[in-house]
């Protein structure tokens, strides 16, 4: 199926079919770097769809639970085929609906597309492990056992790849699924339900309900036949989630926010340094969780390092993402454009000095859509907001610093830990840095973005709860630990009693 002839009228998909939301009212799904092209109508679902999904699910889990692991990954297989396939056409849908350029989306199909053969390896590994009883004639054993109806909740940067890191571990495992995606990417995720279908996937097993989040995402939290919750978002909505899911103890999952931050050592390849700020702090507009939106710089190469820095930002070209040519995009809406211009007069009004950028771009085709110039503030303290608090938007803080260990404090002083970066040719340093970082994740002389479907992705504090997406990982939380014990002794034997 080529994209290219979907409807532009779109609907929900429900135990296997294609349904109209109950309320009838839509939700437009625009080009954020053309405002004029409307992508599509997607419903704007309410309470009863959700319920209605939730219904599917939990009597798909019936059967679905019972499919040997091998067989379900074949499904997930197919699918990954079929992401394969339709790449091209899927990616450039995503640049239309989220505003990314081609080659960061052609990556976050491929994500999808990573992850999907990656848990379909994982139907013939679930391994469980086994254990010597205390007694004899025992046998003891553990296994993993699915849980039930998953409700996810994905966020609108990355609009395939994020869906896949929750739904095919949960269906590897044998959970089926409630998916409500973000309001302004609900393309990418259609795309890839569409895929899951074709691949044989059986009704009622993945369903998704369009929508935004107090309407389609809240009902989840409280309904008693969502077993588990999987979230990524902000750490505000975040708080809500946990504390909607904490009266019925339903497994939860946060992946929140981040304020992640490149070192650079005096005695780093500058050059490499640069560039991988460039990318860590303006690729995708800044609009991720593991954004380099700071930058601590050794006073030694501080001057340096600011002056290329700020020309290499320069030069970045920004514009619709389908150019080829263009290096950054535009904000994702209206309201996160205006997030960023509040943070840029944030930074002034607290006395750092704007490097370059700084303004809303509106010259020519850049009027239609909610362009903002790569900003650079220099000489910044790290207690001020623009280095506390996520911006998700094209905005770096350079920050000077005089010692390893003034460095790994500026790096901690936050109230997040996603992700950290060190660039040094001191292998004492760098190894310091991964041992003393409060991040899930550290790069060395890379930067904080570019993370491997097959390792764990999570933070720490008010990034995230302790889970973590990816990798063997997912599985975990996706799956629980069932013991079992088989007695062959033909007595009763009972353990923990002494026995004379």
């Amino acid at each position: 199926m080529a994209t290219a002839f979907a409807p532009k009228v779109f609907k929900n998909y429900i135990n296997g079919e294609w349904v109209e939301a109950r309320g009838g009212k839509t939700i437009e799904n625009r080009n954020p770097a053309n405002r004029n092209e409307l992508v599509g109508m997607f419903p704007a679902s309410g309470a009863q769809d959700v319920q209605e999904a939730v219904d599917a699910a939990k009597s798909a889990y019936k059967k679905w639970r019972l499919v040997p692991a091998p067989k379900r990954a074949e499904m997930l297989f197919r699918a990954a085929e079929i992401l394969v396939e339709r790449k091209e056409d899927y990616a450039r849908d995503m640049t239309r609906e989220m505003g990314k350029i081609l080659s960061e989306t052609r990556g976050d199909v491929q994500e999808a597309i990573d992850m999907t053969y990656l848990m379909a390896g994982e139907g013939r590994r679930q391994f469980g492990h086994v254990a010597p009883s205390e007694l004899p004639s025992k046998f003891a054993m553990a296994v993993r056992a699915p849980i039930g109806v998953a409700g996810m909740i994905t966020p609108w940067n990355f609009p395939m790849a994020i869906p896949s890191w929750k739904v095919m571990p949960a269906l590897v495992c044998g959970n089926t699924i409630v998916l409500k995606p973000a309001e302004d990417t609900p393309l990418s995720t259609y795309n890839l339900t569409q895929a899951l279908a074709e691949a044989g996937l059986p009704p009622g097993v993945l369903n998704v309900v369009f929508g935004d989040g107090p309407q389609a995402g809240a009902p989840m939290l409280d309904n008693p036949d969502v077993d588990l919750l999987s979230f990524t978002g902000s750490t505000e909505v975040g708080r809500i989630v946990s504390q909607a899911c904490a009266p019925t103890f339903k497994k939860c999952h946060l992946e929140m926010g981040g304020k992640n931050i490149i070192i650079v050592m005096d005695d780093a390849n500058l050059e490499l340094a640069i560039e991988g700020a460039v990318w860590g702090g303006f690729g995708t507009t800044g609009q991720r969780c593991t954004a380099a939106s700071r930058v601590g710089v050794h006073k030694k190469v501080y001057g340096e390092f600011v002056e290329k820095f700020v020309e290499r930002v320069k030069k970045l070209k920004v514009g619709d993402g389908v150019d080829a040519a263009t290096e950054m995009g535009p904000c994702i809406n209206e309201q996160q454009l205006k997030t960023v211009m509040s943070y840029v007069e944030i930074g002034k009004s607290e006395g750092a000095k704007l490097a370059i950028g700084g303004h809303r771009l509106e010259s020519g085709a850049l009027a239609k859509g909610w362009f903002h110039e790569p900003t650079v503030f220099v000489d910044c303290n790290g207690k001020m907001r623009i280095c506390q608090e996520e911006i998700f938007g094209p905005v770096v803080a350079v920050i000077p610093f005089g010692t390893f260990e003034e460095a790994i404090e500026i790096a901690n002083g936050v109230s997040y830990g996603l992700s950290a970066s060190i660039y040094t040719r001191d292998v004492n340093k760098a190894f310091r840095a991964q041992r003393d970082l409060e991040t899930g994740i550290v790069y060395v002389n890379a930067p904080t973005i570019g993370a491997e479907v097959h390792l764990p992705f999570g933070g720490t504090k008010n990034t995230g709860n302790g889970h973590r997406e990816a990798g063997l990982a997912a599985l975990d939380f996706y799956s629980e630990w069932k013991t079992v014990y088989f007695d062959y002794s033909d007595k009763l034997q009972r353990a923990q009693i002494d026995s004379a």
